[in-house]
């Protein structure tokens, strides 16, 4: 438990944590009132992303190259960074790629929850993981049975989605850290 001074100390950011909540439900509306500005946004960050984590791979694996392990850390940065290449010099062909990997991502979780669910079977509960499964395996359907319009908007509407759930949370916490502020 938080002693009074933490709690005082802890509430004190409310409205840090209240911008944050505003900026990240603005950004989650713009997203869905733009899918594909957003796809493309999604797609060059993550380009980014890889492009410089290639880099610091490569540079690290110069850095011990005495290391039995030298050629697969070398090969996995430029890997990485050709990926990176790739989504930054051709974004509308990443956006297919990467939506190509959302929708095989959810199918392979979706089948994973149904599996699972059907192991829980006796435990109460487990008819929520099943529902889970089958909106994952729905998911995977629907961006792939929609292409390639979904290449498009897909990442542009799971990122609205994601920064209007996060912008939720975080006004919820606020409001709770706005209470502690009081005591």
């Amino acid at each position: 438990m938080a002693s009074a001074h933490e709690s005082r100390n802890m509430g004190s950011s409310w409205v840090l944590m209240a911008i944050l909540a505003v900026v990240s439900i603005v950004g989650g509306v713009l997203a869905l009132a733009n899918p594909f500005a957003a796809s493309m946004a999604a797609t060059l960050l993550a380009g980014w992303f890889f492009a410089i984590l290639g880099v610091i791979q490569i540079i690290q694996a110069f850095r011990v190259t005495d290391w039995s392990g030298f050629l697969w850390a070398l090969a996995f940065g430029v890997l990485t960074l050709v990926v990176g290449g790739v989504l930054l010099l051709d974004p509308l062909a990443g956006m297919v790629s990467l939506t190509v990997l959302v929708a095989v991502l959810f199918l392979v979780t979706g089948v994973a929850k149904v599996m699972f669910s059907l192991s829980l079977r006796p435990v109460s509960g487990w008819a929520w993981v099943l529902v889970s499964g089958i909106v994952s395996l729905l998911l995977g359907v629907m961006i792939l049975a929609n292409f390639p319009w979904s290449a498009a908007n897909v990442l542009g509407i799971l990122l609205g989605i994601e920064l209007l759930s996060n912008g939720i949370l975080f006004l919820f916490v606020a409001l709770g850290l706005r209470k502690l502020a009081r005591l």
